[in-house]
């Protein structure tokens, strides 16, 4: 009887684990079928500018997608940081940016969002002379763990969003990040679904950054921050950023580059002008 027993508990819970993504699918859909709340709507027109460049469809399925990211992801406030309505409707807007050509799970390795007031400080472990490891302090805007959080400094979430042309955005960069650790680590390649395509990837992001290096090095601007030539992870999360808010610019200076980020988020930031 008792060997019975458990094994009708393993055919519910094999049934349920198989049911869960047709689950999860339904509940989606019905979430992005809701009308959007009208006060929403307005922090959206008052602290996300960027929606009002999109094209019409663009913006019912930006919306549609902040439905489901807001029903899953947890929002926490850290250092006194209340979570209200504002807060999460801006950042959300701005995280689902990457998110409206192609077809992707909502950041599934992501389960909550941290909220500071302003820059945080972390202490990390460099390794300095002849090995001995070195704690350094260190004043961060925003940040992406692959440990499924993402951090971010409130005021700088804010005025990423009220300057939606100068190609700095937190929420996109750090929201590349979680593209790119959804495969459990950061290395400036997301997943691309084929061979063929990593190769291409690797060839063009390997030259881009490369030549951000050298420009960086000899001093020369670019459309690119610095901060870009770290590695290159941050290398695809601020041509990311650029990518949204400088369209022309990075298409004018880096062609190679925009047309890579164009396929990869299936989307055209030129044709929103």
């Amino acid at each position: 009887m008792a060997l019975a027993l458990v094994f009708l508990l393993a055919l519910g819970l094999m049934a349920a684990l198989a049911l869960q993504p047709a689950w999860r699918a339904h509940r989606r859909r019905q979430l992005q079928a809701r009308p959007m709340p009208a006060s929403w709507r307005r922090i959206l027109r008052h602290r996300v500018p960027m929606v009002q460049r999109l094209p019409a469809d663009l913006q019912l399925r930006l919306k549609q997608l902040m439905q489901v990211f807001l029903a899953e992801k947890q929002f926490i406030g850290c250092a006194g940081q209340p979570i209200t309505d504002e807060v999460r409707v801006t950042i959300a807007a701005q995280a689902c940016l990457p998110l409206l050509g192609a077809p992707r799970d909502f950041y599934p390795a992501l389960r909550q969002i941290l909220v500071y007031p302003g820059a945080f400080a972390v202490q990390r472990v460099h390794p300095g002379t002849a090995g001995v490891l070195m704690e350094q302090r260190q004043v961060l805007a925003g940040e992406s763990w692959s440990q499924g959080q993402v951090v971010l400094s409130w005021q700088d979430v804010l005025e990423g969003a009220a300057q939606p042309e100068d190609g700095r955005n937190v929420v996109v960069h750090e929201f590349a990040h979680q593209l790119d650790q959804v495969k459990g680590f950061a290395n400036g390649a997301p997943l691309l679904g084929s061979r063929a395509a990593y190769r291409r990837w690797s060839a063009t992001m390997q030259q881009q950054f490369d030549d951000l290096r050298a420009r960086v090095d000899a001093g020369i601007p670019d459309i690119l921050s610095d901060y870009g030539a770290t590695d290159p992870a941050e290398f695809f999360a601020v041509a990311s950023e650029v990518f949204f808010e400088q369209p022309e610019q990075l298409a004018w200076a880096r062609p190679a580059l925009y047309q890579l980020l164009a396929d990869y988020y299936k989307l055209d930031p030129l044709s929103w002008r």
